[in-house]
């Protein structure tokens, strides 16, 4: 039996979220940079969920935790300092434990890659 046919998942919500990560990822990220401390968990869950070679059901557990980083209603809001993102890792957290065997070394490579040299967004850009 493959990997994808024991899982259950909404092919529909992984489109939809895949689509939302695609357009709003990178920008999200910029604008958060230098402020959370798990940016290079989120780099790389975004690689390994664009990754062709990573399972379905492991790209659907990735996106999803990315799509709930990324919108700007969650449960904890994301301008309340110092408390604002612990919702977004705990689910990003939850997510990589729950796959953390499909993100391979690589994922981690080109997400340290890219942090070292990203620079953040200006503050007036937000």
């Amino acid at each position: 039996m493959a990997d994808d046919d024991h899982q259950q998942f909404d092919l529909e919500k992984l489109h939809e979220d895949e689509k939302l990560v695609r357009e709003r990822f990178w920008d999200k990220l910029r604008k958060t940079l230098g402020r959370v401390p798990f940016m290079e968990d989120a780099v790389a869950a975004y690689y390994c969920a664009m990754d062709s070679k990573t399972p379905t059901y492991v790209r659907a557990v990735l996106l999803g935790a990315l799509a709930y980083f990324i919108m700007p209603f969650d449960v904890i809001p994301d301008i309340i300092l110092g408390f604002g993102f612990t919702d977004d890792a705990s689910v990003l957290v939850a997510a990589i434990a729950a796959v953390r065997s499909a993100l391979a070394p690589e994922h981690f490579d080109q997400a340290r890659a890219f942090l070292e040299k990203a620079e953040p967004a200006d503050e007036s850009e937000e």
